[in-house]
């Protein structure tokens, strides 16, 4: 039995599949099986998979499902204990699986394992991954996970492992949300498991053609996300900011979108001690300001700068 299942859900990447797959497979730690999930593909992304003749690729068929159906099926498919995924639009560094096997050896008793990583913000400019705690060149537990994560989410779905049991003891990916399925995935697995981390950047998380700010879609489903945890938020305080701090985001993306009646409740939701004086200001812009903010942050990322409402 391999020490990682490595699942990838593919659909309609054809751009960037033959760099993803490249990169696991040129891990310095080869002890791995590879399943892709093909969730409909039309765009020869999966011809592309198919020329790879490495044993280890294993490759599933489905019609287009979405990414979490897939991956749950590519998971239920996993001879391993351990998983590991990547988005088929990401990039592994040579030393992303042996990283993760260093911090899971050192913290077995975990039950969510990650690794440091950079982030393409465009196609000249990529950035180190922000968080909110300091840690040193060593694996470490991470003492308050949610107050850890409130500038950037410590897991991403290229950037981590975990059990299958424990992954399967949450129930998995909830399939019926169309947006934020990882966000709701790493949220349950921080409120029960311990998260291990190891500052060690292993991976390049591909932001940059994976959408804007002010795209609309599923904004509904981001709210019963958020909205999905209300008595948990009582119990923990790092929790409440963290989901506050996601009530912001998503009512700067209601007000762009023309979501008055979201946006209003959200506001009401909002506990605003857990703002910075940015986002404070941000929250009670006009659409007009915060699209004129948004043009002027993209020619700075043209730049090659980074300024965002956490500096």
């Amino acid at each position: 039995m391999p020490f990682f299942s490595i699942v990838i859900p593919l659909f309609n990447k054809v751009d960037y599949i033959c760099d993803t797959l490249t990169s696991v497979l040129n891990q310095s730690f080869q002890d791995f099986e590879v399943i892709i999930v093909n969730d409909g593909s039309t765009d020869g992304s999966i011809d592309i998979v198919k020329s790879f003749k490495d044993p280890r690729i294993k490759i599933y068929e489905q019609e287009n499902q979405g990414a979490s159906v897939a991956r749950n099926y590519g998971i239920e498919q996993a001879e391993s204990d351990f998983i590991a995924l990547i988005d088929a639009d990401d990039i592994w560094y040579k030393n992303h699986l042996s990283a993760l096997k260093h911090v899971i050896k050192s913290f077995p008793e975990a039950g969510l394992f990650c690794t440091n990583y950079e982030v393409k913000r465009s196609k000249d400019l990529i950035t180190p991954a922000a968080f909110n705690f300091k840690f040193d060149k060593d694996p470490l537990l991470i003492e308050n996970f949610f107050e850890a994560s409130l500038i950037t989410f410590i897991p991403t779905s290229s950037s981590v492992a975990f059990l299958k049991y424990h992954f399967n003891e949450i129930g998995g990916y909830h399939e019926a949300l169309r947006s934020g399925q990882d966000i709701d995935l790493w949220i349950r697995m921080g409120l029960r498991y311990k998260v291990a981390f190891n500052p060690e950047i292993t991976m390049l998380y591909n932001w940059y053609d994976h959408g804007s700010l002010s795209k609309s879609n599923y904004n509904s489903d981001r709210y019963h996300l958020i909205n999905a945890y209300k008595e948990e938020e009582t119990k923990h305080i790092s929790f409440k900011k963290y989901l506050d701090i996601n009530r912001y985001a998503l009512a700067i993306r209601c007000i762009l979108n023309d979501e008055h009646e979201l946006y209003r409740t959200l506001k009401k939701e909002i506990d605003y001690r857990n703002l910075n004086l940015k986002q404070h200001i941000l929250i009670y812009l006009p659409k007009m300001v915060l699209r004129f903010l948004l043009w002027i942050q993209k020619k700075l990322v043209k730049n090659n700068i980074y300024l965002t409402a956490y500096n």
